[in-house]
């Protein structure tokens, strides 16, 4: 379904509906400004050790096990620490209880999980989460990758593996209650093949799902909407590749284009027809500056983009004209420790994933928190 179908499918919402999902026009005024405190949450390890926390995102509503204003929290590893087998989402309160909230079984034909930062929890209680298993850890044999949909008790009813979908590895989502459109990164197009060199094959799919009565969602649309994003394996991440995406204002999708040290934008993300080619439009590359292997990406209620650096532990606010408003430091010397990232309930601050603090005592450790930038109060 594409062009005019898709725009009927989105019209069954009103535009009040859109406007909710799109961020406010950017604002020239620094969102982090306001920030000083960084609060320790929660460890992020369940009892079967998984570690290494990839995505993260805001409860909206509260039904079934999910409670509005909690955290989810995705694996990317198990307990001894290989990539691409974590199985695990947490669900974390403001004030710190941890619980596991589902435990997800990996795709068909798959070896293993391996969830990734593609993590969203939707107003209708289900909550979608990227897999990219890698059996045993091994770079050279990720599998079958697939969304897997969750109801809100945490059980899967639904497997998405659309053509599109090869290696989901973040993803956003527009959510009008009974139609979400999905903004998904992916990062196994051609990279195995090339053993660890560049290949321009990363690309972004949107899925339009539609749910009926029962909440399981059914696939309307599906297409490609960017190409030519520059990714490859690595042995420190798996994968390198296009990773955090936030759908901003005047409908334009940012994406963290990792491997580039870049912003990308893609215009008329809801309706657009055509892939656009080369990697959509830069809005700022900063090959010396403050982008570090930019990887989590979010909107902040002023309209602004917010990334946090893979190579050095900083989080960094652009504006969509590429003007750096500000930089923090989250993790002092924080190589590798950065991932999603997500916006507190009324903007009072920043959700972001910690690789590299002590987690508490086995079997809740040794590493790995959800942490809050916060304003102190």
């Amino acid at each position: 379904m594409r062009g005019t179908a898709l725009r009927v499918v989105l019209g069954v919402v009103a535009s009040a509906s859109l406007a909710l999902a799109v961020a406010a026009p950017a604002s020239a005024r620094s969102f982090l400004g306001q920030f000083n405190n960084i609060q320790d949450i929660a460890s992020t390890v369940p009892a079967n050790g998984d570690q290494n926390p990839y995505g993260v995102s805001v409860v909206p509503t509260s039904v079934g096990d999910l409670v509005r204003g909690d955290v989810l929290v995705s694996n990317f590893n198990n307990g001894q620490n290989q990539q691409g087998t974590g199985s695990t989402i947490m669900e974390i309160s403001p004030s710190g209880n941890a619980q596991v909230f589902a435990t997800v079984p990996p795709p068909a034909g798959a070896l293993a999980t391996g969830l990734t930062t593609a993590l969203v929890a939707l107003r209708n209680g289900d909550v979608i989460v990227g897999n990219l298993p890698a059996p045993g850890g091994v770079i050279a044999n990720p599998t079958t990758s697939a969304l897997t949909v969750l109801n809100p008790q945490g059980k899967v009813i639904k497997t998405i593996t659309e053509p599109d979908i090869n290696g989901p590895w973040d993803m956003t989502a527009a959510d009008f209650g009974n139609v979400a459109v999905l903004f998904v990164t992916n990062v196994l197009n051609g990279t195995v093949a090339a053993g660890g060199g560049d290949v321009p094959g990363g690309t972004v799919a949107r899925l339009v799902l539609a749910f009926g009565p029962s909440g399981v969602p059914s696939v309307v649309s599906n297409q490609v909407i960017a190409t030519g994003f520059t990714e490859h394996l690595d042995p420190n991440a798996l994968v390198v590749g296009p990773t955090g995406v936030g759908l901003g204002s005047n409908d334009t999708l940012y994406v963290a284009d990792s491997a580039n040290n870049r912003i990308a934008a893609i215009p008329d993300a809801l309706f657009r027809t055509s892939e656009l080619t080369n990697a959509g439009f830069t809005v700022a590359e900063e090959p010396m500056g403050p982008l570090s292997d930019p990887l989590g990406l979010a909107i902040t209620p002023g309209g602004n983009i917010l990334t946090v650096n893979g190579g050095d532990g900083n989080i960094v606010e652009t504006s969509p004209f590429g003007q750096t408003l500000d930089v923090k430091t989250l993790i002092p010397d924080g190589a590798g420790d950065l991932f999603g990232l997500a916006i507190a309930p009324f903007g009072d601050g920043v959700y972001f994933v910690n690789d590299d603090v002590p987690g508490g005592t086995p079997p809740n450790g040794p590493f790995n928190s959800l942490e809050l930038l916060t304003n102190g109060h």
